[in-house]
């Protein structure tokens, strides 16, 4: 009997524990507020929350969560429990809970219950803390030296410095810290963080960002705070014509340390006119042209305790406002690698030159020993010239060089601080001994966003150029989207942005980047509605080309639909209405838009074929044809933000203006007056034409790339070329593209040896010879946004609008051009999406990933229904009748699956 009771004991031990393991079969992980994992210092008082569910099943959706927030860990009291709400979303759920305040931290957890009724565990807590949300909370006063702001050039980066004790047990500190031109902060000798470039680059006047740090754990009771500041964008070169001091003339710091004891008690270190101040090694400092360090000036111990100070002046107290605050939104730039160079150079003048073997933005660090007060030159080009010298004529003024004095105390070694250069080859002067090949190390820096998507196929010259695209988007999206990173330029040029915007958002995480940047527009845009040409604003107002502009609506539409991020919209909506009603009333009754200058199909081809007669596209009818785009985006998004009756009206507003389109620019038979790719890509794209006259107008644009055998497209056309090709029946034509090697092509670049994508088509030309010096970027991503079309098309993966966020995944792969395999991995905000298809004759693999809490439908391209099998067996018989209706799609739940089948034949 005891034996049977013990075997009764153990089964029903055995059943629970296996209960518990099906109930908890769904995880929940990867908790993120405001897409940041436990961020602190934020000022969004009503933060969105998001998490993933993991599983290792099939079909598992969510059918209802819970969150619950308390302000310490799980066992604290409880700020606000949403109860168990039926829902499916886990991105960007809104905490509904009590006003938080200033400085205030929260602990939050979620469960989930899936469509099996079952409930997950609740979550491991995640945290977020809020910023100071008041201006009058700011205690600090803004503190500057005593004579940098005299002279009209750069001079040398004042340091602050101050010290103070604490004597009591500390439960938590915080800084929050900003300043006018860049900082660099320290506590007891250590940098208080690893981000670069703070505060980051906005439209300063208007909004300024603080960041908010840590420095519990490095609070002694005896302490130093220490600051360097550089001229950076606020009071360095910016723009062209020797333009300096754009935002201001005078370099200032604002500081509030908040130390919270354990006896419940607090205290505030603010920077105010008790900081002493001085100069020290860096002599100069300027984005476009470099650094000088003199190791002979540096002043050991500075940022520690007991430095001795007494020659130091006292900071002076600075009048400037703190209205214009807001906490740090996008992602902040950090060093994220480093590269070693593959070669010495010795080239035909003798120059000594370093080979890094990728187009970069960072800089060299130097390591050297030499004599005290030697000199050693650094200087960055991304290109060598046709006879193998340094070459920067490209850079125009910007000098992009770095000045290193030895201290001449054994090996030393060198980082600039407040300066960043576009190269791949460094020149070195002033060396003493033979140069090695470890005493340069790139250090690759950029905007810390996330890493999302891969793509990579059987044709190593098309990996190479998604090399080349995504190397492009890390050198130039330094918190802003620049055009170039190396010249007197890198500015945020919104057309280039605009245009990349979706094969940015396949590759990095880019939703903090955009909120951030889409903020700056708003706040330059004038009050006309006229959006200048590159936020931040430094170019005077200049603005209003269509294609440019017209990033007010398309960069949060983006977001919007690989995020599911509504509330961009909602805080754009009055740009975007403000950008349109600009354009009506540039182009009055008529709606054609004809008046004003605009770039155009900027860098289009040109030719001098007597049988062709150039690519040049009427900038009326790509300002026109953007007026109805943007119109008709905004129609949707009215709708989506619940403006019913302005919905309608743009609706309208953008049927009348296609109509105007129609009755200006096409001719009854649907030729386009202007007789372009980018004119058919256009008007295909944005479904300007009468259906009738859609196929007649897609055979125009197949006839014109037939006849020419490569594209002719400009900055407008390019992204849009490969998909108007594929979406209306000729996508061979598109892989013909793709797959060019010769000039004018995206291969072409990568057979002259890019590891960037170029300003030009042909920035390098055949004969090793330049185009124009006065612009030829060899880092400029425009180009690269046939991304998009690799990953949506080729790979498979797109978006379905009516469920955005990857909520419904379309997943359509498209096998051409020759290639035998693609594959395409996206982090979306659910989790890992797979696409990856082979072919080995007639049979053709794929394998998928849908994460959990999606659904996909899946389209077979060349399928005969009766070969398709599943995981290598006959394909279940409810998967099979979906198959019935002769769409060669099924529509999956969440789940790894591989298909196999034979592909039709083409006789």
């Amino acid at each position: 009997m005891k034996r049977f009771i013990q075997r009764r004991v153990y089964f029903l031990f055995v059943f629970i524990v296996a209960h518990l393991v099906t109930l908890a079969r769904t995880e929940i992980k990867d908790l993120v507020c405001e897409y940041q994992t436990n961020p602190i210092g934020i000022d969004v008082t009503y933060p969105r929350l998001s998490w993933k569910l993991i599983s290792s099943d099939n079909n598992v959706m969510q059918t209802a969560y819970e969150i619950k927030v308390t302000d310490a860990k799980p066992s604290g009291k409880t700020i606000w429990r949403s109860g168990k709400i039926k829902s499916d979303q886990s991105v960007n759920v809104v905490y509904e809970g009590p006003e938080l305040t200033s400085m205030q931290r929260v602990y939050w957890q979620v469960k989930v219950w899936d469509n099996d009724g079952k409930s997950s565990s609740w979550s491991d807590p995640a945290t977020w803390e809020m910023g100071i949300l008041n201006p009058e909370q700011w205690q600090a006063s803004w503190i500057t030296d005593t004579e940098s702001h005299k002279q009209k050039k750069s001079m040398p980066s004042p340091y602050f410095r101050k010290e103070f004790d604490t004597s009591k047990k500390i439960e938590s500190a915080r800084i929050y810290v900003t300043s006018l031109g860049l900082y660099q902060l320290f506590l007891n000798g250590e940098k208080v963080s690893t981000d670069l470039f703070t505060p980051g680059w906005t439209s300063y006047n208007k909004r300024l960002q603080y960041q908010t740090y840590d420095v519990t754990s490095l609070i002694q009771s005896e302490n130093a705070l220490g600051a360097i500041l550089g001229d950076g964008w606020y009071r360095g070169y910016i723009g062209w014509n020797d333009q300096r001091n754009y935002y201001g003339d005078r370099l200032a710091l604002l500081l509030q340390l908040q130390i919270n004891y354990t006896d419940g008690t607090s205290e505030q270190i603010i920077s105010d006119s008790s900081w002493k101040t001085s100069n020290g090694p860096i002599l100069f400092s300027d984005i476009y042209n470099g650094e000088t360090y003199d190791a002979r000036k540096a002043m050991h111990g500075w940022n520690s305790v007991a430095f001795d100070d007494s020659n130091w002046a006292q900071a002076q107290l600075y009048s400037h406002t703190k209205k214009n605050l807001v906490a740090q939104e996008g992602e902040p730039v950090k060093a994220i690698e480093e590269i070693r160079p593959i070669k010495l150079i010795t080239t035909p003048k003798g120059e000594t030159v370093f080979d890094l073997g990728q187009n970069m933005v960072g800089w060299a660090r130097l390591k050297v020993k030499g004599e005290r007060g030697s000199k050693i030159t650094l200087q960055f080009a991304e290109v060598l010239d046709k006879a193998g010298n340094f070459y920067t004529d490209n850079l125009r003024k910007a000098k992009c060089t770095d000045v290193y004095i030895l201290n001449g105390d054994g090996e030393e070694v060198y980082e600039p601080h407040f300066t960043f250069h576009g190269f791949r080859y460094v020149k070195i002067e002033g060396l003493k001994t033979p140069p090695t090949l470890d005493q340069i190390t790139g250090i690759v820096i950029h905007s810390d966003m996330p890493k999302t998507g891969s793509f990579t196929c059987s044709e190593p010259l098309i990996n190479q150029l998604q090399h080349n695209i995504q190397w492009g988007q890390k050198g130039n999206f330094l918190d802003v989207p620049t055009d170039c990173p190396q010249r007197d330029e890198r500015l945020g040029w919104t057309g280039d942005a605009q245009v990349f915007s979706m094969t940015a958002a396949f590759n990095f995480n880019v939703a903090p980047f955009y909120t951030k940047w889409m903020k700056d527009l708003a706040a330059d845009q004038l009050d006309n509605g006229r959006v200048p040409h590159v936020i931040p604003d430094v170019l005077k107002g200049d603005g209003g080309s269509t294609a440019w502009a017209d990033a007010a609506l398309i960069v949060p539409w983006t977001t919007y639909l690989v995020y599911g991020d509504k509330k961009i919209l909602e805080e754009q909506y009055p740009s975007m209405k403000a950008w349109i009603g600009y354009m009506q009333e540039r182009t009055g009754k008529d709606l054609l838009w004809t008046n004003d200058p605009h770039f155009g199909d900027w860098l289009a081809f040109a030719t001098n074929r007597s049988d062709y007669p150039g690519a040049t596209t009427d900038k009326d009818l790509i300002a026109t044809a953007y007026f109805a785009h943007s119109t008709e985006l905004l129609s949707k998004i009215a709708s989506i933000l619940g403006q019913a009756n302005e919905a309608q009206s743009y609706a309208k507003l953008a049927k009348d203006i296609k109509q105007a389109f129609q009755g200006e620019f096409m001719t009854p038979s649907g030729r386009l007056v202007s007789h372009t790719q980018t004119a058919y890509a256009l008007a295909l794209m944005f479904k300007l034409l009468p259906e009738d006259l859609v196929p007649e107008a897609a055979a125009y644009l197949a006839e014109d790339v037939k006849k020419m055998g490569h594209l002719t497209t400009g900055f407008v056309g390019t992204p849009l070329l490969c998909m108007a090709l594929s979406n209306y029946g000729y996508e061979d034509l598109a892989f013909l593209l793709l797959n060019r090697k010769k000039y004018p092509s995206w291969l072409y670049p990568v057979t002259q040896g890019a590891t960037t994508i170029w300003e030009r088509w042909d920035g390098q030309k055949p004969d090793g010879s330049f185009q124009n010096i006065g612009m030829n970027s060899f880092n400029h991503y425009a180009y690269g946004a046939i991304g998009e079309w690799l990953y949506r098309y080729v790979a498979g993966i797109d978006i379905d609008p009516a469920n955005p966020g990857y909520k419904h995944i379309l997943l359509a792969p498209h096998p051409g051009g020759g290639l035998t395999h693609a594959e395409a991995e996206l982090e979306s905000m659910y989790g890992k999406i797979k696409s990856a298809w082979q072919i080995n004759k007639q049979e053709m693999q794929y394998e998928i990933i849908i994460p959990p809490n999606t659904t996909a439908t899946v389209s077979f391209p060349q399928l005969t229904n009766d070969s398709l099998q599943l995981n290598g067996e006959q394909l279940p018989e409810n998967l099979s009748e979906q198959l019935t209706t002769g769409h060669n799609r099924l529509t999956l739940g969440s789940g790894h699956y591989t298909f196999n089948y034979q592909m039709q034949t083409n006789e």
